[in-house]
């Protein structure tokens, strides 16, 4: 059973990476077939995708050295579309940072703006359990 919550942290955690992969297919699966309590899947999943985005904010306070790299996870158009969200809205826009295409984005622009990591981690895991609990509570619906 270890295994099975270890492999949905891990397809989290990568989701919000450079990896493209996805949580929410693992963890819709996991509930549909009956594997593992829902709202402790729900917590793994938030977790781990949480804890991706962290590595995103970190990536995102050293986005000078590495931008031009091959293997960054984020083209130059799609970060300053992201910066300019970023700098608009301020660190609300966390709140989406599960969104496709400009969430890992905006977890770097935070990163690069110097957010308050304690501040980025609850607005981040906010939003993404969110998510979570809408895939969880139509997976529990679908099985019902």
């Amino acid at each position: 059973m270890a295994a099975l919550y270890g492999a949905l942290f891990l397809s989290a955690f990568l989701a919000a990476t450079v990896l493209p992969v996805s949580s929410e297919a693992v963890l819709a699966g996991l509930i549909v077939s009956g594997r593992g309590d829902p709202w402790l899947l729900l917590v793994v999943a938030t977790i781990g995708n949480t804890l991706g985005s962290v590595v995103n904010w970190v990536l995102g306070r050293g986005i000078d050295g590495l931008r031009n790299r091959r293997w960054f996870p984020v083209t130059a158009d799609r970060y300053e579309q992201a910066c300019r969200t970023f700098r608009r809205f301020g660190e609300w826009t966390l709140l989406f940072a599960w969104l496709p295409v400009v969430g890992d984005a905006l977890t770097l622009a935070a990163g690069a703006a110097r957010v308050n990591l304690g501040v980025f981690v609850a607005l981040v895991a906010t939003g993404k359990a969110a998510r979570y609990v809408v895939i969880v509570a139509a997976g529990l619906w679908a099985t019902a």
